[in-house]
């Protein structure tokens, strides 16, 4: 009985003594925070660590595959012709409408120094029959018969500059003996189809030209091609052209 009343005294006084000494509080340790903390003594304080979700992972895949695909297009249609885009390059096409036959030809140039060079190694042409002339009797047909030419053009045009070549149809002496209204039909037929083309085209880049335009534009490209365009005119070179419906000089 003796022993159970002096344990309890020696609980009660060690109770007490945790909770006042000399009457104040039991000294409580806090931790300092703060920049004078940080130089101080080093912060125990602890933050958990973010791991990132299922769902942003699965977006992070989802925009590179997006950026992989980007970069497989833009190399497509850069090597398509198999060879890189050289952007300092030019091309313009010129689709003739002659009496027997559509021709399509495409040039290259470059502009340097303010002038415009012309890279006639590069120049293709390709023909169909029959001319547009032959469509009379179905106008709306016409257009159609550019088909195979335009794929032609842009097999020599880098995809990349389709959108900066210039592409315009001229028609000569078949289309001049037609009626005007007949023209004017077979022309609309074409300019439906050149407006599709993906080359930069306007409605008056389509035309019947007279005898006089067809022969000056036939005299420029032989004095062009000879180096006597813009010499003395004495020197230049005369040319008969001798086409399937006309002639001109």
């Amino acid at each position: 009985m003796r022993l159970l009343r002096l344990r309890n005294r020696v609980a009660s006084k060690s109770v007490d003594s945790d909770t006042t000494h000399n009457g104040m509080d039991p000294v409580k340790f806090q931790q300092r925070v703060g920049p004078a903390a940080s130089r101080s003594a080093p912060n125990f304080a602890y933050y958990p660590i973010s791991r990132p979700s299922k769902r942003s992972k699965s977006n992070l895949i989802v925009f590179g595959f997006v950026l992989t695909l980007i970069a497989l297009i833009s190399c497509y249609y850069l090597f398509r012709t198999g060879k890189v885009v050289d952007w300092n390059k030019k091309y313009g096409i010129v689709i003739d409408g002659g009496s027997t036959g559509t021709r399509l030809h495409v040039f290259a140039y470059r502009v340097q120094g303010g002038k415009t060079v012309f890279d006639f190694g590069e120049e293709a042409a390709m023909r169909v029959s029959p001319g547009l002339s032959a469509y009379a009797e179905d106008p709306e047909s016409a257009g159609s018969s550019l088909n195979e030419l335009l794929e032609f053009g842009k097999e020599r045009v880098p995809r990349g500059l389709w959108g900066d070549t210039k592409i315009r149809l001229m028609a000569t002496a078949g289309m001049r003996l037609l009626d005007f209204d007949v023209q004017h039909r077979i022309l609309e037929s074409c300019r439906r189809v050149l407006r599709q083309s993906r080359f930069v085209f306007k409605d008056e880049w389509a035309s019947v030209i007279n005898g006089s335009d067809e022969g000056v534009y036939a005299w420029i490209v032989a004095n062009y091609a000879s180096g006597t365009l813009g010499a003395d005119p004495l020197k230049t070179t005369g040319i008969i052209e001798l086409g399937g419906a006309s002639a001109q000089w």
